[in-house]
């Protein structure tokens, strides 16, 4: 159905059709010309109507191919055999005539398809030798670009000192790209500037006067900022570009393209020619891969600086270390989580009486009694589990010859890749200084209870002499006062105020005796003492003294219930003086 709606289709019947009428009407004449034409060669009409059933034959070849060839010489093969034996004269050569018309349109259509497929063929493969070609020289660009990346890749791989990647740099585009002018300018964000920092081929006098452009001006308009491309193909007619150093160097042509790493712009790449060129698209893809590739270098050059100068440091601060570890006057060792030393400076010899090489892989037990030993391991179990320790922290540790030593230490987690590989300790022998201390605490001790058995021995002597004169004289002048008769009144009155004073005198040396060595002390202990001192203190001073009781009362020893007594009474003898308080408690 589809070859019926083709236009082709009723044209090759409309042309059969055409052939077959006069064919079979004979009252259809033809022109004189081809009358004419037919004598001179000796052809008869109805056999040049024969050969006219070709011309529907190969057009049908044309159009619809071998089906169409076939069914179209059957057709006309059809309209000739009727004529040819029923009313032709010569019945055996019109059908010969006819059979060969019909073997000869098969022939000759089935030649021009040939002929139409082998020009076919030959029209793919032009295009297919022209596609050819087109993907060669995509290869032969690719190659091209390939090598020019792997020279600019080996060359910026020779070093990662940042001068000389950008020196290859600027040598190597200059070299691959075909270019008289190659420069690189850094981006200084913090001045907002591009400074040139590498270039080849161009004047002292052209790169001083484009050394540091601010951002925006000059051929690097555009670039740094949005990181966008700039091509002039004639730097003279640049508006922007008319400037006296660009004229003098006789820069023609030039491209600009960023330099990015890490998706940012670190700089451009500037390329410039001498006579006027223009940049095709595969100069501008090849100087952007080129320009990424700088940018990647320049980027790794720095990381690389800034990792050398950190290892510097940290180098500097190694040996800082170490010879603050090595000349340490505390002890500092380190050791593994099974207690094995692994490190130890000069001072630990000192405490432990082994030398560093002895020390290495040794345990720690081995200097640790079962007391010491319960202190590290509870020490250990706190770090380990993120406890708070209070350091530094006592430990005894036993020195080769046996004596023990009394250490303050300090003790830190060490981690590796955030988990715990030992520990590190920082120890100072106070042994001495703990042996001066309780010399220090016997001695105040002792003249503590000198003191105190010297207040005793003032307390009783004045209780037992001065108070007892004092009491005899009151009495004396008590006596006097009242039976003298006929003694005047204003002696009486003197030997009254005589008395008085003398009672006075003798409370104050009572109350002395008391704050001297209080026998409430000594006899009941510190809470009646106490509570005899509130009592006191509120009789002279008038300040309510209340005394508060937590717990169980308990005897404590005599030296520590003294010295809280002391305390106490101190207080409350400023409390007295300097506070001028009503109450205390």
């Amino acid at each position: 159905m589809s070859v019926v709606k083709r236009p082709g289709f009723w044209l090759i019947l409309i042309l059969l059709a055409l052939i077959t009428i006069p064919h079979y009407r004979e009252t259809i004449g033809y022109p004189q010309f081809l009358s004419e034409v037919f004598e001179d060669v000796g052809l008869r009409r109805h056999a040049f109507e024969r050969i006219l059933y070709l011309a529907p034959i190969i057009w049908a070849g044309f159009l619809f191919g071998q089906r169409g060839i076939l069914a179209t010489s059957l057709a006309a093969l059809a309209c000739m055999l009727p004529r040819a034996i029923f009313v032709s004269d010569q019945p055996t050569d019109a059908v010969f005539e006819s059979i060969a018309v019909f073997v000869l349109g098969n022939v000759v259509a089935l030649s021009f398809k040939s002929l139409r497929e082998e020009r076919t063929r030959r029209t793919q493969l032009e295009m297919a030798e022209k596609r050819l070609q087109l993907q060669l020289q995509v290869i032969q660009e690719n190659e091209r670009r390939l090598a020019a990346l792997n020279q600019t890749a080996a060359i910026l791989s020779q070093s990662l000192q940042l001068q000389d990647v950008l020196d290859g740099a600027v040598r190597n585009v200059v070299d691959v790209m075909g270019v008289d002018v190659a420069m690189i300018a850094l981006l200084n964000e913090e001045a907002g500037e591009l400074v040139v920092s590498a270039h080849h081929g161009a004047s002292k006098e052209f790169v001083q006067a484009v050394s540091a452009m601010k951002i925006g001006q000059g051929f690097r308009s555009g670039v740094s900022e949005p990181g966008e491309l700039v091509l002039v193909e004639d730097a003279f007619q640049h508006f922007d570009l008319a400037r006296q150093a660009v004229k003098e160097e006789g820069i023609r042509s030039h491209l600009v393209v960023p330099m990015r790493a890490k998706g940012m712009v670190v700089g451009t790449l500037y390329v410039a020619t001498r006579s006027r060129r223009q940049f095709l698209k595969d100069d501008v893809e090849l100087l952007t891969a080129i320009a990424n590739q700088v940018g990647v270098a320049i980027d790794n050059a720095r990381l690389y600086e800034k990792e050398r100068l950190a290892m510097q440091k940290l180098g500097v601060s190694e040996r800082n270390y170490r010879g603050l570890f090595e000349n340490a006057n505390d002890a500092i060792w380190g050791h593994d989580l099974e207690g094995r030393y692994v490190v130890a400076n000069k001072a630990s010899e000192k405490v432990t009486g082994y030398s560093v090489e002895e020390l290495l892989g040794m345990d720690v037990k081995d200097f640790l009694s079962e007391e010491g030993l319960g202190v590290a391991r509870e020490v250990k179990r706190r770090l380990l589990a993120n406890e708070p320790v209070e350091q530094p922290y006592e430990q005894r540790m036993i020195r080769r010859d046996g004596t023990e030593a009394i250490l303050k230490v300090t003790t830190s987690v060490v981690l590796e890749d955030g988990k715990p590989a030992g520990f590190h300790n920082i120890a100072r022998d106070v042994t001495e200084e703990m042996r001066l201390r309780e010399n220090l605490r016997l001695y105040l001790s002792q003249v503590t209870k000198a003191q105190e058995e010297e207040r005793k021995r003032i307390a009783r002597e004045l209780h037992d002499d001065t108070i007892q004169s004092l009491v005899v004289l009151s009495r004396q002048l008590e006596d006097a006062a009242s039976g003298g008769k006929g003694m005047p009144e204003d002696k009486r009155l003197l030997l009254e105020s005589l008395r008085q004073q003398t009672t006075s005198i003798m409370d104050g040396v009572r109350r002395l005796t008391q704050d001297l060595r209080p026998s409430t002390l000594d006899r009941l202990g510190l809470l009646a003492g106490l509570e005899w001192l509130a009592n006191d203190v509120a009789r002279y001073s008038g300040v309510a003294v209340k005394v508060g009781v937590l717990g169980t009362g308990r005897r404590l020893p005599a030296d520590v219930e003294l010295t809280l007594f002391r305390i106490a009474q101190e207080a409350l003898r400023n409390m007295w003086r300097h506070a001028q308080a009503t109450e205390a408690e």
